[in-house]
């Protein structure tokens, strides 16, 4: 008898040992792999940013269609300046300045070229694929579509709001967007309790459960709720 008493204390010892230990460190296992796919949903996140930005510098609003915002980038040229040279202070003291270096480089005169020094100055407007422009590493026109994907989701898409009619106490209307991802589409596999913990956390502190860029309430200036 007192042969199995000791082994059921033994066993009941290493139990209770185990589980201190991986209530230490299922957090710390949680909290790293959410702080690393959340770098990874971040980068996503700005990635949307930038294309609704451009668009609602050509169309003058933003868009809750990942569709459109896709068809779009795909198919959108933008419009950049090709800068090579820089103006010496030698030359900005001679009352050299961007504009006239310019007019000078554009009206082919070699001698007033070679005059002011410009020989290697180049500013040239080209229309270049919005793709190229805004990700030139990034996306191709066949990955593009993934900007609508959360990472480690089941496939889900980010969720996408916009509010084009939005009057600041100016009166002004100032188009607004958001996108956002909840904790329960990117952490959904990993420890369920560490996840109801998070939710319930920013639940408790009246902030949203995963991550936002924008905001369709009142303007915040695109940014992110990490940022």
């Amino acid at each position: 008898m007192k042969t199995i008493i000791k082994i059921l204390l033994s066993i009941s010892i290493v139990l209770l040992s185990y589980m201190c230990v991986m209530s230490i460190l299922t957090p710390i296992r949680f909290d790293a792999a959410k702080e690393s796919r959340e770098k990874v949903i971040i980068k996503r996140l700005t990635d949307i940013r930038k294309v609704e930005l451009e668009y609602r510098d050509q169309k003058g609003r933003f868009t809750g269609s990942f569709d459109t915002l896709i068809s779009f980038v795909k198919q959108a040229r933008k419009k950049v300046v090709m800068k090579e040279g820089t103006l010496t202070d030698k030359q900005l003291d001679a009352g050299l300045t961007e504009a006239k270096a310019v007019k000078i480089v554009h009206s082919g005169n070699a001698k007033e070229i070679a005059e002011n020094g410009l020989q290697g100055f180049v500013r040239d407007t080209a229309y270049v694929n919005m793709i190229k422009a805004v990700f030139p590493n990034d996306y191709t026109p066949e990955t593009i579509d993934q900007l609508a994907v959360i990472p480690f989701s089941n496939n889900e898409k980010f969720t996408l709001k916009v509010k084009n009619d939005y009057v600041n106490s100016a009166g002004i209307v100032i188009p607004l967007f958001e996108a956002s991802a909840t904790y329960k589409s990117y952490l959904f596999d990993l420890n369920h309790q560490e996840m109801l913990n998070a939710i319930d956390l920013q639940d408790k502190l009246n902030k949203f459960p995963g991550l936002q860029v924008g905001s369709i309430d009142e303007p915040n200036n695109n940014a992110g709720n990490w940022e």
